[in-house]
């Protein structure tokens, strides 16, 4: 090829553009790398995408496991005001517990008396 031409890029021209070989060779060379750049231009905005998509993913996940901490940090400190209460509850009903045993005691003495006044008064009769 001892020449290359182009047709113009105006709409409806004839108009072409005689190029000298070495020309022709650097157009062409210049063309060859100007799509293989566009090819890895288009490479790096899919792999800019897809990092961006996982970086998005990520985002969700460390978003979901603190939403999770929280709600599990939520359920300890609920847990642990059970127990506490639990602990009251169980101090108290130890408390009624002991009231109730001197209570009983109480009555079993007084019935104890009782019945001996009792039977005081019928052997005394």
């Amino acid at each position: 090829m001892s020449s290359f031409s182009q047709t113009d890029t105006e709409k409806d021209s004839t108009k072409t553009i005689q190029l000298s070989n070495p020309i022709a060779k650097l157009v062409v060379k210049d063309l060859i790398q100007g799509d293989a750049s566009s090819k890895e231009l288009d490479a790096m905005v899919k792999l800019i995408s897809v990092t961006n998509d996982k970086l998005i993913t990520q985002s969700d996940l460390v978003a979901n496991l603190k939403f999770q901490t929280s709600t599990l940090n939520s359920i300890i400190l609920q847990k642990d005001n059970q127990i506490e209460t639990t602990a009251e509850l169980s101090k108290d009903l130890q408390a009624a517990l002991k009231k109730a045993n001197r209570q009983k005691k109480l009555y079993q003495i007084g019935s104890a008396i009782g019945g001996a006044a009792i039977l005081l008064q019928v052997i005394g009769n």
